[in-house]
């Protein structure tokens, strides 16, 4: 039945073996360790398994399918039409622990979403304060379910706004600003997978014709809202790293450097404001 479902699931998946293997472990209540046990047990299969699979043979996203997905080892609640937390965003988790102050660091997260972010910051970090902002009240529901069912929902503020609109009275300073903003060019939805486009919440991914128009607002407030020393630390997209250099530069950022996805792929861009 695994190798069966991993066939059909080559026509819309880059890992139709996985994705069997996830929708059967929830069909029956196993962990994968636990299937992988009983791969030559005769089971009666559940035929809500056939249902996720036709739903997955649809191009919808596992992890709404699942309702769930891990970042940074830790479960999440996932619906839709909220981003679907990836590997490479980990990478920003990372440069933001790398560079905060070892104790007491405040952190403001924009566009929280699922509140993956916030959260495995918080985790790895437990002496520092987190605000977490979203434009959309939905994002923030499902962030605070996640935040709570991780035990999380005191150390992390979760407010509705766009960018800096939650921060009232400027200056109320932190020592990182960190954000996964949408960064994909309109002109490139028809070459995004049919799981991203038709499913994903397009305020998450589009950006302007280049994709980078709310990274130049970013990058053009965020000093204004971080302490001297302080650094901005955002994800953009493949090919956009020269461009944002020019920006960071232009808007008076030093030590701007990137981290690398695990393809060798720019992903995560680091400025600092000036002392």
């Amino acid at each position: 039945m695994l190798d069966d479902a991993a066939r059909k699931l080559e026509s819309v998946s880059d890992s139709p073996g996985l994705d069997a293997e996830l929708l059967l472990c929830h069909a029956l209540d196993l962990d994968r360790a636990g299937l992988m046990l009983r791969l030559n047990d005769a089971l009666e299969i559940p035929d809500s398994f056939d249902s996720m699979l036709d739903r997955r043979l649809h191009s919808e996203p596992i992890a709404y399918i699942l309702g769930e997905w891990e970042f940074y080892s830790m479960p999440l609640a996932i619906r839709p039409p909220t981003l679907v937390p990836r590997p490479e965003t980990e990478h920003l988790v990372e440069a933001v622990l790398d560079l905060m102050p070892a104790s007491d660091a405040q952190i403001l997260e924009i566009g929280t979403g699922s509140g993956c972010i916030a959260m495995a910051i918080a985790k790895h970090a437990p002496s520092c304060t987190i605000l977490a902002t979203d434009i959309k009240p939905q994002n923030l529901e499902l962030a605070l379910e996640n935040a709570t069912r991780h035990g999380l929902e005191d150390r992390i503020v979760f407010a509705q706004g766009s960018l800096f609109e939650p921060i009232t009275e400027p200056p109320q300073l932190v020592h990182v600003i960190c954000s996964n903003p949408p960064y994909v060019a309109s002109a490139d939805q028809d070459s995004l997978s049919r799981d991203i486009r038709d499913y994903e919440d397009p305020d998450a991914l589009f950006s302007g014709e280049d994709g980078l128009d709310l990274i130049r607002k970013l990058i053009a407030q965020a000093q204004d809202y971080l302490h001297p020393g302080g650094h901005l630390i955002f994800e953009f997209g493949i090919g956009q790293h020269e461009t944002i250099t020019v920006l960071l530069a232009e808007h008076g950022y030093d030590d701007i450097s990137f981290r690398n996805d695990l393809a060798g792929i720019k992903r995560v861009a680091v400025g600092r404001k000036p002392e």
